[in-house]
């Protein structure tokens, strides 16, 4: 349900879909709904987030060691069990026979779980790219050096890489994005507050006890770590903001070689290609021309001590995970004061979120041959289809859309991309080798080969058989520039997917869930692209202007509400997931009522009828309690809305739930006609 980039844009819908219990996996849950978890104390119409997860919410604290605890923590709690199973296994068999993929996984996660070998190494693994950038003398070396960085997975003042080219879907092109800071988002350096101050002055003292780890005196590391956020805060100023960047128009600067060298000329840009092993590029994408223009200013003005205490710290904040303890302690003591968590995950979950991460493919093949069943897929598959079809018919009784963008709109609906569980193809990992030692060696090599494989992209044909999740992933996502939907086999289990539930509980999890993803096709920035994933306006004029009257609508009730204190929700930031949860909401339960009137009703279950346990079972995707250090992190980055109002907000715009729960006009969860959006 999330948009990163319109050109190779995750939707992530944190939803989704589901299929039988994966095999071997452990049930998250004996019964799909428990009445245990409501709040009966709360009406159903002042609140319904609190009525139907009230009773969890009170029995299930966030655990020390996260930041939030909720149905996808739960389940990603599961899969992690399972991929540990298979590591723990694999590592332990020494079979010498075993293919390659399963050694070199044995042998990544063995060495990051190799703790005593960490300890002796300390930063020796990194001693020599800390002086290789300590010793910078010239500015050509600072951009050797710069593009050395990026060429190891570290992205040093900018963002480079492939994307698909936004206005010619066909092709892969390199890009250019904003980028080159540590803290979450610019607000972090630019916002005046006392919240934010006392961030920057943690991280400024975060920054300096790590530098002194590395062996500087108190002196020079609080001098340098001074010098760091003095330059990150410099490039926090020309950066746009997250509301901003969901423009994918003002985001497509497509130019030449020789025009970028004229937009930022004192960059040597020939350098820095050459230095990525990529110096026949000739065509980019430049996210954010501004910032590239303050880079190039900042590149050839601000002193070479500046630069190279920045260099310094980016390969040491990239490091550190992989390092000896104390930096591991040190890293987290200050990612801590973001996220709220109290301690460390044990080191086996580390390690296996590493190697999830790292050698993804290798470990998600072993995933699914355990995990997923093709049974599992065929099922997914049969309810995407089955959304689909009613979107379709949806779309034709949109009484605020014309005939011919009813024609457009269904026929990029039926262009849709599928790809469920895991893919079709998986990645070569012949190039890569893994050997035992330090662990930091190892992830080195990983951010390497996935640095050289995205470089290869540039200048070839889409593949549009890739993925951009790990089939363990807990999550979805729908593409604009793919215009594909993709559904992880993380996420096809209870409770987004339970094969034992009644259809009520399935559409309102699962089902909504897919209707998210669709409908994320035709939010805000979805709908800027066309059947072939190309960002072209294939709306009329009147038409859009009804669109934005109705998405309008949704950005401002959701910035009525309030999160901390006065922190209100970001209504523009989450504008595209506000727009597919109602819309996928509506779409679901419009296939609910199809498949009720084909089956017959059931009987009640728990007191509650089918439309009842629709609403229910989408309110219990969303329980989850967050410590307020990550409520304030989120509401600033995030573009979903608190759980809260993701259950609340799309379920007051809808006559439907009204009706199930009999909430009356003037109810908290019943809006006004003259502001209820009816979009899709």
């Amino acid at each position: 349900m999330r948009f990163v980039t319109p050109t190779r844009t995750l939707a992530l819908l944190v939803l989704i879909s589901g299929s039988a219990t994966a095999q071997n996996a452990v049930p998250m849950q004996s019964k799909p709904l428990d009445p245990a978890n409501l709040d009966r104390s709360v009406s159903a119409c002042t609140d319904f987030y609190q009525f139907a997860n009230g009773g969890w919410v009170n029995s299930h604290p966030v655990p020390p060691a996260y930041s939030t605890w909720g149905s996808f923590a739960e389940l990603s709690e599961n899969n992690q069990s399972n991929l540990l199973t298979i590591l723990r296994k694999v590592s332990a068999s020494g079979d010498k026979q075993a293919n390659a993929d399963l050694r070199k996984l044995a042998t990544y996660y063995s060495s990051c779980m190799d703790s005593a070998t960490t300890e002796s190494a300390g930063y020796q693994p990194i001693q020599p790219a800390l002086a290789r950038a300590a010793a910078i003398s010239n500015r050509a070396q600072l951009e050797a050096e710069v593009a050395r960085l990026h060429s190891q997975g570290i992205s040093a003042v900018f963002g480079f890489g492939s994307q698909q080219d936004a206005k010619n879907s066909s092709q892969v092109i390199a890009g250019i994005r904003q980028g080159g800071l540590s803290l979450p988002d610019r607000e972090y350096y630019l916002n005046p507050d006392k919240s934010y101050a006392d961030i920057r002055a943690n991280y400024t003292d975060h920054v300096a006890k790590m530098f002194q780890l590395v062996g500087e005196s108190q002196a020079q590391a609080t001098a340098d770590a001074q010098r760091v956020i003095g330059l990150e805060t410099a490039l926090a100023k020309p950066a746009r903001t997250r509301v901003e960047l969901r423009d994918p128009n003002r985001n497509y600067n497509k130019m030449t070689a020789a025009e970028l060298a004229q937009l930022a000329p004192r960059f040597n840009w020939p350098r820095f290609f050459t230095g990525e092993g990529r110096a026949d590029i000739s065509t980019i994408n430049v996210q954010n021309p501004d910032f590239l223009k303050a880079v190039d200013s900042l590149m050839a003005t601000v002193p070479l001590e500046d630069w190279k205490a920045y260099l310094r710290w980016k390969i040491l904040d990239t490091a550190a995970p992989s390092l000896s303890s104390a930096f591991v302690n040190e890293d987290f003591r200050f990612s801590s004061i973001l996220s709220g968590a109290k301690e460390q995950l044990p080191r086996d979950k580390r390690c296996a979120r590493a190697t999830d991460q790292g050698l993804r493919d290798a470990l998600g093949q072993a995933y699914v041959s355990q995990f997923f069943t093709p049974q599992a897929k065929s099922r997914a598959l049969e309810m995407v289809n089955n959304l689909q079809s009613v979107f379709r018919d949806r779309l034709q009784t949109r009484a605020w859309m014309g005939d011919s963008t009813k024609a457009m709109a269904s026929a990029k609906l039926t262009a849709f991309n599928k790809k469920i569980g895991y893919p079709d193809k998986w990645r070569d990992y012949t190039t890569l080798t893994i050997k035992p030692g330090a662990f930091y060696n190892n992830a080195l090599a990983v951010r390497e080969y996935e640095r050289k494989r995205d470089l290869a992209k540039i200048g070839q044909p889409l593949d549009r058989a890739e993925w951009g999740m790990t089939p363990p992933t807990v999550n979805a996502y729908y593409s604009p520039t793919y215009n594909e939907i993709v559904f992880p086999a993380g996420i096809l289990q209870p409770p987004f997917f339970d094969p034992n539930a009644d259809d009520a509980v399935n559409y309102g999890g699962m089902g909504a869930v897919i209707g998210h993803e669709m409908t994320h096709g035709f939010d805000d920035q979805g709908a800027q692209f066309d059947a072939q994933g190309n960002l072209r306006n294939w709306w009329t004029a009147s038409d859009l202007d009804k669109f934005k009257q109705g998405t309008g609508l949704v950005a401002s009730q959701f910035d009525s509400y309030s999160v901390l204190d006065s922190v209100h929700v970001n209504g523009r930031l989450t504008l595209g997931e506000n727009l597919a949860d109602l819309g996928g909401l509506s779409i679901s339960y419009a296939a609910l009522e199809k498949a009720l009137a084909e089956k017959g009703r059931p009987p009640l279950i728990d007191g509650f009828t089918p439309e009842q346990r629709f609403f229910l079972a989408w309110a219990q995707i969303w329980r989850s309690n967050t410590t307020p250090a990550r409520q304030r992190v989120l509401i600033n980055t995030d573009p979903h809305a608190p759980a809260r109002w993701r259950t609340n907000g799309p379920l007051s715009n809808m006559p439907e739930f009204a009706a199930a729960f009999g909430c009356k006009s003037g109810d908290p969860m019943v809006r006004a006609d003259s502001v209820r959006p009816v979009i899709w």
